[in-house]
């Protein structure tokens, strides 16, 4: 179920010869014509997409040439429109276009309308939800009384992407995906800080406000920071670089998965990682507008020169010295795998360099037991240093990364998996660092590949 505001999204393309004899301006000839529902409408299409769900959207449409049009756009894909009735005219957002290049964006429906009365039985359908996404584009449709009265007591999972112009969610929603400017704007935070402060600030602030089970800060190529009743925001980041793609409709790519997802069992968690995927991927598809996350700081040449403390004494140094962000995060890291290069990759991301934390032989004795560690801690530590994500290692002795931790002092210390509880987060805050989780990639263990090996083998000297 989709509920928000829709738009009729018009784009005139054409080329530009010449420059009007009357007046300064181009000239557009115009060669084609394209029109889809925008808004809520959009993510409706986006929902319905797949085939193998029923979706319906709430909306508001104007007796009008656009609303008619708009009902036929959806019909035709498939999707069930409830409309309330809208006084004045169906909003319009019309681009003109040459070669790819919007010159000028003309809109019509004049200033937002509350929509009238909601026909008897229209809002019945958010009964027979499996999820609801509320898609809210600031015209009315989200903050209609009715609407808001039949949201609070739907029991299926919402997911709430808001608008600046709009109302609140109701309170106890799933999850509410603001991008990181709306969310500054609705908390009044200054914004300063990294991506991942200023998420993780105001992500908080906007749980509580909103009394959300959840709230995923969308951060365009950053992916998401997703901050839910735990201690630590899961930062999820996008999977891929968009390059310059048009980043246009993402978000709403991003919470109709976010909903779908939910709809099928998800967790929380697990939904916004499929929302960072399918967003990536929309994105990918084409067009302009996204930007290339810069690299500030290129990272040091691989070697035995990054082994150490002072090679990471002297590198956290130098990117403070430049006002970066240093990461850092620990293991064992026996059997290198696919997990550990997923949380390294996206624990790079999340600042200017990486420092990895490296358990000892005997430390990795203490925590797996005596048959472990299968590769001594020379030869972890230099394949660990070979990676382009890993600007240096250095080798602890103790069962926890504590006593490291206390002297590197990293900006941000970075868990793979799902924890209840980050013993080191309070260490960490005594000098304003942040703790965060980044989703492990399922499957992927050295115990579970050491186990299959063992099977193997046994297996092999059976027959």
């Amino acid at each position: 179920m989709i509920v928000g505001d829709t738009l009729l999204d018009r784009d005139v393309d054409g080329a530009v010869r010449r420059i009007a004899p009357d007046a300064p301006a181009p000239v557009l000839d115009e060669e084609a014509v394209s029109e889809r529902p925008g808004g809520a409408g959009l993510a409706a299409l986006l929902a319905a997409a797949p085939g193998d769900h029923r979706v319906a959207l709430v909306t508001a449409l104007a007796p009008d040439a656009a609303g008619a049009r708009l009902s036929e756009l959806l019909t035709a894909a498939g999707v069930e429109v409830h409309a309330l009735p809208l006084p004045g005219a169906t909003p319009e957002k019309i681009r003109m276009r040459s070669r790819g290049q919007v010159l000028i964006r003309l809109d019509r429906g004049g200033p937002a309308r509350t929509p009238g009365d909601a026909p008897d039985g229209l809002l019945d359908v958010l009964g027979a939800a499996t999820a609801i996404l509320v898609s809210d584009y600031g015209r009315g449709v989200a903050g209609h009384p009715a609407v808001r009265a039949a949201l609070e007591k739907a029991s299926a999972p919402i997911v709430w992407d808001p608008h600046p112009s709009g109302p609140p969610p109701v309170p106890g929603v799933r999850l509410v995906t603001p991008n990181l400017a709306e969310a500054v704007a609705f908390t009044g935070d200054a914004g300063h800080g990294s991506t991942l402060s200023a998420g993780r600030r105001t992500g908080y602030h906007l749980r509580e406000q909103w009394r959300a089970h959840a709230v995923a800060v969308t951060c365009g190529a950053d992916g998401a920071i997703l901050c839910p009743a735990g201690p630590a925001p899961l930062v999820i980041p996008a999977p891929a670089d968009a390059g310059d793609a048009d980043t246009c409709g993402a978000g709403d790519r991003f919470a109709a998965t976010a909903a779908l997802s939910l709809a099928a069992g998800a967790l929380v968690s697990e939904a916004v990682q499929d929302a960072v995927a399918a967003a990536t991927s929309y994105v990918l598809a084409g067009g302009v507008g996204a930007a290339l996350t810069p690299q500030p700081f290129p990272p040091p040449a691989p070697g035995p020169e990054r082994i150490g403390t002072d090679a990471a004494g002297q590198l956290a140094a130098s990117i403070r010295d430049r006002n970066g962000v240093v990461v850092a995060t620990g293991g064992c890291f026996d059997l290198l795998h696919a997990g550990h290069l997923a949380t390294l990759r996206a624990a790079r991301g999340l600042g200017d360099c990486l420092i990895v934390c490296l358990n000892s032989d005997d430390s990795v004795r203490g925590l797996k037991g005596p048959d472990r560690p299968l590769n001594p801690q020379a030869d972890r530590a230099r394949l660990l240093a070979a990676l382009d994500c890993v600007d240096a290692v250095v080798v602890f002795d103790e069962p926890t990364p504590e006593a490291v931790l206390s002297w590197l002092r990293p900006d941000v210390w970075v868990k793979g998996g799902d924890y209840a509880e980050l013993p080191e987060a309070e260490l960490v805050k005594r000098w304003d660092g942040q703790t965060v989780i980044v989703p492990y990639l399922d499957g992927r263990s050295t115990t579970r590949t050491i186990a299959a090996a063992q099977a193997a083998v046994t297996t092999t000297s059976g027959r």
